[in-house]
C-alpha cells in the first residue's frame, strides 16, 4: 500500500483570532505546532498539543521569526546567534507544553517566511541547524525542501531530513513555491486535492507554467490558518484515501 504523511501547521489561534485545529486533526498525520513567535499562545499551543495526543497525531514544533505583525511570513535579517538562540527558545517552549499533556516534540519544521529563508542562504540554514544540534544534539528531524540549502546543511551536520511537499500551494517550473500574493500561489480545495494525490502516487506535480516537475516527498502539508482548512484537511485526506493512500506519519 502506498503511504504518505499529511501535515498542517497548527496551534496559530489567540485571543484575537481562533482557528478549528481540532477538525483539522482528524484529518492528518502529524501537526505542526507553533511557538508563539509568529502566532499563538501558551493556552493555545498547549490546547493544541493536548488534541493531537489524544488524536493519536504527532506533535513538532515550528519556530519563525519574532513577527507577529507580519504571521513571520517576512524574512528577516538577523543576528546569527540571536537566530540560534529564538529556535532553541522556541522549540523548548513547545517541548514543555507538549510533555506537559503527556506528549513530545518529534520533529521540526520552520515557519514562513524562515522556512523560505534557510531554503537558499546558507547563513541562516546554518543558524537554525546549530540550535538544534545545541539543543539536543541534532536528535530531531527537521522537516525541508527537498534540494534546499537547508537540507543540505542539516545532512552535513548529521541532523535527519524529511522532505515535504505542498497540497494547497503553486510551485514555480523551479520547483519553489509561487510567493504569496502573486497569481496562482493559493490552489482552491479541489486543486489541491488533485495535487495531493498526484504527489502521493505519481511522485508529480504540475508547475503554475505547465511544466511537470519530478518530486520526492515523505509528507504532504496543508495550512491549517486558511478559511477552507478544514474542507481541505477533509478533502485531501478522502482523496488520497480513495485512491489507495495510507496515511501515516513519516515518524
Amino acid at each position: 500500500m502506498m503511504r504518505i504523511d499529511l501535515n498542517s501547521d497548527l496551534g496559530e489561534s489567540s485571543a484575537a483570532r481562533r482557528f478549528d485545529d481540532a477538525a483539522v486533526l482528524a484529518a492528518v498525520s502529524s501537526a505542526n505546532v507553533a511557538c508563539g513567535f509568529h502566532a499563538g499562545d501558551p493556552r493555545g499551543i498547549r490546547d493544541t498539543c493536548r488534541l493531537a495526543v489524544d488524536r493519536g497525531v504527532v506533535v513538532g514544533a515550528h519556530p519563525g521569526y519574532r513577527d507577529l505583525e507580519g504571521f513571520g511570513r517576512r524574512i528577516l535579517d538577523l543576528d546569527l546567534g540571536e537566530l540560534t538562540d529564538e529556535v532553541i527558545y522556541q522549540v523548548g517552549a513547545v517541548q514543555a507544553l507538549a510533555r506537559s499533556v503527556g506528549g513530545e516534540i518529534r520533529y521540526v519544521k520552520p515557519h514562513g517566511g524562515l522556512y523560505n529563508a534557510i531554503a537558499v542562504r546558507e547563513d541562516q540554514a546554518r543558524a537554525v541547524v546549530r540550535a538544534l544540534v545545541e539543543l539536543d544534539g541534532g536528535a530531531l528531524p527537521l522537516l525541508v525542501l527537498r534540494g534546499s540549502v537547508i537540507e543540505r546543511v542539516a545532512q552535513e551536520a548529521g541532523v535527519a531530513t524529511i522532505t515535504e511537499a505542498f497540497a494547497d500551494r503553486g510551485y514555480l517550473p523551479d520547483g519553489t513555491l509561487v510567493p504569496r500574493g502573486q497569481p496562482g500561489a493559493l490552489l482552491d480545495p479541489a486543486r489541491a486535492v488533485e495535487q495531493a494525490v498526484r504527489i502521493a502516487t505519481d511522485r508529480r506535480l504540475i508547475a503554475v507554467d505547465g511544466t511537470t516537475l519530478d518530486i520526492e516527498a515523505d509528507t504532504i502539508c496543508l495550512h491549517g490558518d486558511s478559511p477552507t482548512a478544514v474542507q481541505l484537511a477533509g478533502e485531501i485526506r478522502g482523496g488520497l484515501e480513495r485512491v489507495g493512500v495510507e496515511i501515516r506519519s513519516f515518524v
